[in-house]
Order: structure tokens, then sequence, then C-alpha cells
């Protein structure tokens, strides 16, 4: 599993629902995309959820990075973001688990992301097995469609995501940022083992 994100942070004034009617007509294009875990295309609107900034962020799970590498650079999907916005940098995390919720047959509506840093001096293995123990018992909560955990080495730091039925509830973290989700493409999310990987 690889995990990749690209925020597209957009003026305060933007009419967010040209970004919503951006996805409803062009979201189903990667509904049987070979090699994607998922694709939740997900935005943060200025004033909502605490948000300071409009934002098209979406994120995907992987089943495969020769798949990624096709999408972004192979002509597969990703010029179109190109074309319309410019070459927004890619974020990029090395799978660490993904665990299906109680909701995982339900489509989400919402989603949550944390980055959190590894301090340096820091045992990395001992904060894994902790942020992994969180995960386990995040992807119980009723709610929850889909958990991952991932890794970015180069930043030493750790991102969880979640997808959510309905909203994210007010017991998540206050750092976390909260998005709405207009789309899920997941042709492949079974593809994705369950649990620890690797």
């Amino acid at each position: 599993m690889y995990a990749m994100q690209y925020e597209i942070t957009l003026p305060a004034d933007y009419d967010m629902n040209v970004i919503r009617n951006r996805v409803a007509t062009r979201g189903h294009a990667l509904d049987d995309r070979a090699g994607l875990g998922l694709k939740a295309y997900v935005i943060r609107e200025r004033g909502v959820d605490g948000s300071p900034v409009n934002q098209y962020a979406p994120f995907y799970l992987w089943a495969e990075t020769g798949a990624m590498s096709r999408f972004l650079v192979g002509g597969g999907g990703f010029q179109g973001i190109i074309n319309d916005f410019g070459r927004p940098a890619v974020h990029h995390w090395t799978g660490i688990a993904c665990e299906a919720g109680p909701a995982r047959a339900a489509v989400p509506r919402a989603a949550s992301r944390r980055l959190t840093p590894l301090p340096a001096g820091a045992d990395p293995a001992a904060l894994v097995e902790d942020a992994l123990g969180e995960l386990g018992d995040l992807a119980r909560t009723e709610g929850v469609h889909t958990a991952a955990l991932a890794f970015d080495p180069r930043h030493w730091q750790l991102l969880q995501f979640v997808l959510w039925e309905t909203a994210v509830p007010a017991t998540a973290g206050t750092q976390d940022e909260r998005y709405e989700v207009l789309h899920l493409s997941a042709p492949h999310l079974d593809a994705i083992p369950a649990g620890r990987q690797g």
C-alpha cells in the first residue's frame, strides 16, 4: 500500500461548487482504475469544520506503486490536474496498515487526516506500535469506513487518514484536519491487505 495526496489551495472567495461540479462530472473516471485501492475526492471549505482555507485535496491509497507512477507521469489522469491547476506537490507515504471499519459498506461523506512528527531521538518502532494500537481501536469505532496509517521517512512523520460514514465526530483530535468527501472511487480496496503491511 502506498498513500498519496496533493493539496490545491484556492482563493478565499473561491466558489467551491466549481470543485463539486468537477467531481460530479469527472469523479467516476477512476472507479475502475487498475492498481487503485481508493481515491477520496475531498475538499476543505473556508469556515467549515475549522478550515482556514478552500482546498481540493484528493487522497489515494494505491495497491501497487507502478499504477501510481503511471497515473502521475504516464499520461494516466494527473495531466487533467496539471492542465487546470498547475503542477502541485504530491505528498506520498509508505503504507503501514489499513483497516476496514464497521461502515465499510456505506458511502463515506467525511474524512480526517492527522500528521504526527516523529521526534528526533525517539524510537520510531515504539511510536509506530503505539500508532498501530490507536488505529486498531479507531477502526472499530462506529461510523468508520476505512482507517489507514502510513509513514514518510523523508520528513519523519506518520499519517493517519480515516474515512467516516457521515461526519468526523467531535471526539476526534483537535489537530485532525477535517474534509468533506465528494466521491469515493474504490476499485481495488479489497486488494489492500487488512492490518499491518509488510
